[in-house]
């Protein structure tokens, strides 16, 4: 059992307890055991936070970029210094395998390192004037107060790559988690405050949907980020539209693999396995579609059935552990619900789709690694977003066929495709409609310097990362600059 870390917010630069309605994060792989426990935030604590955060902006985007840089840079340093802890930690609280802990913090350490050289790129543009002695120059402004919402399944590394570009580009943030992993919140914010960050410039309040809609819905907060359901992502972008503000959201995936008849089989089923497992398979971008042309489908799900099978699903900080546990009892039965949907409406289930017997994985939030093949009915696993580790199959006549089965879904976040034909991957580029596109690679993974996020239902609002980051977190001022007649 853990002894439970008291929760904290940061309000004005100072740590200070809530005085809301309990929060408790559990250790998934055994929930009787608290990781962290305490008051949520409070709306007072909200106004608190939007006040210190409009109170701070300004001499904060008066700081030189490259100062605000170091910051980030410092705080880079502190979570490589922390990664096997705070990894770990990571692991005990969302679920995700120890390896998979300490590597995000490390990718969250990456991300904040590029953001702190953002004052070594590019700061705007110039443009020729029509006119004599006139230049236009295109500056960039920080939008002002940044409401940051995040989710549990990242729960460091998404914050990272939402808050680094707002306070690089000069904003103050307002930040509510998710209330399932507030832990890693506190050591993110901590590393930031350690770093030098001023009082107020970045607010981290842990709480429920009250927090998260009061955000939203504040008169000062200048503009909104969230990664989480495309049902919430809707409703922030319509209240933020309506309030006449910016929204950034990027939410569902249904993302499907490609597996063409020329594909290097034994490399798709490996990409395959680690976009549909790893991370237990709670990642926007995970693989929860799979499509096979006829020639090779038996051959490559008895290879995947195989390998699914010998998965090794445990207690994540273990050391063999390559799959832990999902994170929560409702997500569980959501996944678990899905899985028996399937079977009633005609699907075939080749691995996995059965409750473990032994005492660490039937009490803890354990889901087998389940692959179902589906026919030719319609089937709720083919346009529904578990979040969990299970993958629908559908067999093409052609690349054709399989192209426009993966297309079939209203979401367009990511996908991958395995073949060996040059023309065949052009094909996929041209007519595959995602935002993201990997071939010959698993669907899931971004790197920072280039832009993420989703086409169709899978994204709001600019894309995030990168130089893309930019057009989220600043506006544009369009500057027409003419000297007078030059002095004798």
């Amino acid at each position: 059992m853990h002894t439970p870390v008291r929760l904290r917010h940061l309000v004005a630069g100072q740590w200070i307890s809530g005085e809301g309605d309990g929060v408790r994060s559990v250790d998934p792989a055994r929930p009787r055991s608290v990781v962290a426990e305490g008051g949520a935030a409070s709306t007072d604590h909200l106004d608190a936070a939007v006040a210190a955060a409009g109170d701070a902006v300004r001499a904060w985007a008066a700081t030189p970029m490259a100062e605000r840089g170091g910051v980030l840079l410092a705080a880079a340093a502190i979570l490589d210094d922390n990664a096997g802890q705070w990894g770990r930690d990571l692991s005990v609280e969302e679920g995700k395998t120890l390896a998979e802990g300490v590597g995000e913090v490390r990718r969250a350490a990456q991300i904040l390192r590029y953001y702190g050289n953002e004052g070594d790129r590019q700061a705007g543009e110039i443009y020729a004037s029509p006119r004599a002695g006139e230049q236009i120059l295109v500056t960039r402004k920080p939008v002002g107060v940044v409401g940051v919402i995040t989710p549990f399944n990242f729960p460091i590394a998404i914050p990272a790559w939402k808050i680094a570009p707002a306070l690089i580009y000069g904003n103050a943030v307002v930040w509510k988690p998710a209330s399932t992993v507030p832990l890693l919140a506190m050591h993110l914010a901590s590393a930031l405050d350690a770093a030098g960050l001023p009082a107020g410039v970045l607010n981290l309040l842990i709480g429920g949907s009250v927090i998260g809609d009061g955000i939203v819905n504040h008169p000062d907060v200048d503009a909104v980020t969230f990664t989480g359901s495309t049902d919430i992502g809707r409703r922030i972008a319509s209240t933020a539209a309506a309030r006449g503000v910016p929204a950034q959201a990027e939410m569902g995936g249904k993302n499907a693999a490609v597996v063409l008849d020329d594909a290097d089989l034994d490399l798709a089923v490996e990409q395959v396995m680690l976009g549909a497992f790893r991370s237990t398979g709670q990642k926007c971008t995970a693989t929860s579609r799979l499509i096979l042309t006829e020639n090779i489908a038996d051959r490559f799900l008895d290879a995947l059935v195989d390998r699914a099978g010998a998965l090794v699903v445990g207690d994540p900080v273990g050391e063999s552990t390559q799959m832990g546990p999902v994170v929560s009892e409702s997500a569980h039965k959501t996944i678990t619900t899905g899985i028996e949907s399937a079977r009633t409406q005609g699907a075939t289930v080749l691995a996995g789709g059965q409750p473990y017997a032994d005492e660490l994985r039937a009490h803890g939030y354990f889901i087998a690694p389940t692959v179902i093949e589906l026919g030719d009915q319609p089937a709720d696993l083919w346009t529904d977003e578990l979040f969990g580790p299970v993958l629908a199959v559908r067999r093409a006549a052609d690349a054709e066929e399989a192209f426009a089965l993966a297309n079939d879904s209203e979401f367009g976040l990511s996908a991958a495709v395995f073949t060996q034909d040059l023309t065949r991957a052009l094909q996929a580029v041209e007519h595959v409609d995602v935002g993201v596109l990997h071939v010959k690679s698993e669907s899931a993974g971004a790197d920072p310097h280039v832009p993420f996020g989703g086409a169709k239902k899978s994204g709001l609002g600019p894309k995030e990362q990168g130089s893309a980051a930019r057009e989220f977190f600043t506006h544009t001022t369009t500057v027409y600059l003419r000297g007078g007649a030059p002095r004798s």
